[in-house]
């Protein structure tokens, strides 16, 4: 057995059973490998950002990190934004990483680089290799760092002889034996918080607290105390539909936030961070929170959120009898012209029951959560990180965990030409995943922040720099060459139609929404 062999061994053994890879030559006793080990599914992805962000959307639906394989330092750099986006929604993933052997690095080859340099600003644990019979270790060390409380991006760098010099055999994965839990003290304090303030204070809650039973915990405790429950802007998960307990986000457009946040004198997190804005403006504050807000944090990420919610719903006697009725909202099928309402109140219509929507639809989608409140119960999730081309691999990798689920991916045009790839990977798995692209011909958001960081009118030149136009972009034609069937809808009536069929059928689809002239 040579040191590829074990790592493959060990990855499986350790529940490590997928691979998104997009190897290269350095990788190829890796490759040889999965021809002898039974167990593990490899998934190609043609371009390293689609492999990334496929293991962070298996890891959000999941719950287990899959493991990736990349070439070399430009493999890893070309994956790194959608690595960062995986990082700051905590998904857990083991990339393993290609390296030249170990006495051909000295002679400085074009491909040598500083693979450890660059796998560090994304990554929480990183290790090379230095020997084949230290290969299968160091696997098992990377998956309990990925799958560790929080969880964590781990990258095990496999210079090429320690993959095909002989090996011992496999490693077993350490055993965690301490599980999550949260501070007692931490709760006391925002039961406190609740009895003497509650109208004045936010529960501010992502991660595991957005679960169905999480939700439910906190519909409670705002039923009993008269508290406000808010999420963040983005999340990496958040159960929704009806039957759920339904909150807003904190708005991204900082003057809507603030008069919304004005009021609260005491915020409890929930794993959830201080409300920031996204970016800086000139003569706009950094925080969003009130002057004199009191922060009070009672759970971090990693600790169990949903045993603390129980346990401050038990200290405040809250029960399902407290809960409040929620306003439901009637959902019709739209007809007419495409809008940013009528778009929401489709798809509203559209979701199936125990669907998968990741949201990367930008300006288009800012007014989708109202309405989808009223949809089948689905899960939401979100780019957390800000890189743009995260929604078609974290879409493709959440249909490969969650085959018997319907993955709905919207996404503005521009974030789409990132990883467009994903299509010929969804393709070729057969995943059942819907990807809506609204086609503005702009980059609509960047639009938007021309004018908020008060950089003046934009001139022609500048304009050329927002628009993606000239050429027009065809999706559908896009689509087809990667062997994803599509089409081009302009009306709300035609939105319907495509919607309803291509969440009837089986396998990829994708739906054009021309959108020319509309912000």
């Amino acid at each position: 057995m040579n040191g590829a062999e074990s790592l493959v061994r060990t990855l499986v053994a350790g529940g490590v059973d997928v691979c998104f890879t997009n190897p290269g030559t350095s990788e190829m006793h890796f490759v040889a490998a999965l021809d002898k080990v039974p167990g593990m599914r490899c998934v190609l992805g043609l371009f390293e950002g689609v492999v990334t962000g496929a293991a962070d959307g298996y890891f959000r639906m999941k719950g287990m990190p899959a493991s990736t394989l990349l070439h070399l330092g430009p493999g890893l750099a070309n994956g790194l934004a959608n690595l960062h986006n995986a990082k700051k929604a905590h998904s857990g993933i083991v990339n393993i990483v290609g390296q030249h052997a170990t006495y051909h690095i000295g002679y400085n080859a074009p491909l040598t680089s500083d693979i450890e340099g660059l796998a560090r600003p994304m990554s929480s644990w990183v290790r090379t290799s230095p020997d084949a019979k230290s290969v299968a270790a160091d696997g098992a060390a990377a998956i309990a760092a990925a799958r560790s409380a929080p969880p964590q991006i781990a990258t095990l760098i496999l210079p090429a002889d320690t993959a095909w010099n002989e090996a011992d055999g496999i490693a077993e994965v350490p055993v965690d034996t301490q599980r999550p839990s949260y501070s007692p003290q931490a709760v006391d304090t925002a039961a406190k918080i609740l009895h003497g303030d509650a109208a004045h204070t936010l529960l501010l809650v992502t991660g595991s607290a957005l679960t169905e039973h999480g939700l439910a915990l906190a519909e409670r405790i705002a039923g009993k105390t008269g508290c406000t429950v808010m999420g963040q802007t983005y999340h990496p998960r958040m159960a929704r539909g009806r039957g759920r307990f339904s909150i807003n986000r904190i708005p991204y457009v900082i003057e809507q936030a603030l008069p919304i946040l004005k009021k609260f004198r005491h915020i409890v997190l929930v794993e959830a961070n201080d409300p920031v804005a996204f970016f800086a403006y000139p003569n706009k504050p950094s925080m969003l929170k009130a002057e004199g807000c009191e922060v009070h944090r009672m759970t971090a990420w990693g600790e169990n959120s949903v045993a603390a919610l129980e346990a401050l719903a038990g200290a405040l006697h809250a029960t399902a009898q407290d809960v409040k009725p929620q306003q439901s909202q009637e959902l019709a099928k739209p007809t007419g012209a495409l809008n940013h309402a009528s778009i929401a109140q489709a798809i509203a219509c559209a979701i199936p029951e125990n669907a998968i929507m990741v949201d990367e639809s930008v300006t288009t989608g800012r007014g989708f959560f109202p309405p989808t409140a009223a949809a089948a119960p689905h899960d939401w999730l979100q780019n957390m990180g800000g890189s743009i081309g995260f929604s078609t691999p974290v879409a493709t990798g959440a249909a490969v965990a969650c085959p018997d689920r319907k993955v709905i991916c919207m996404v503005g045009d521009g974030s789409a030409m990132y990883t467009i790839q994903s299509l010929w990977t969804q393709a070729r798995e057969g995943l059942n995943v819907v990807t809506i692209v609204f086609a503005n011909r702009i980059y609509q958001i960047l639009r938007g922040e021309f004018d908020g960081v008060g950089a003046g009118e934009p001139g022609k030149r500048a304009q050329d720099m927002l628009k993606i136009d000239r050429p027009t972009l065809d999706f559908v034609a896009l689509a087809r060459g990667m062997g994803v069937p599509g089409r081009a809808v302009t009306t709300a009536d035609e939105f319907n139609k495509a919607l309803a069929e291509a969440v009837a059928e089986p396998g990829p689809r994708l739906i054009e929404v021309q959108m020319q002239g509309r912000s």
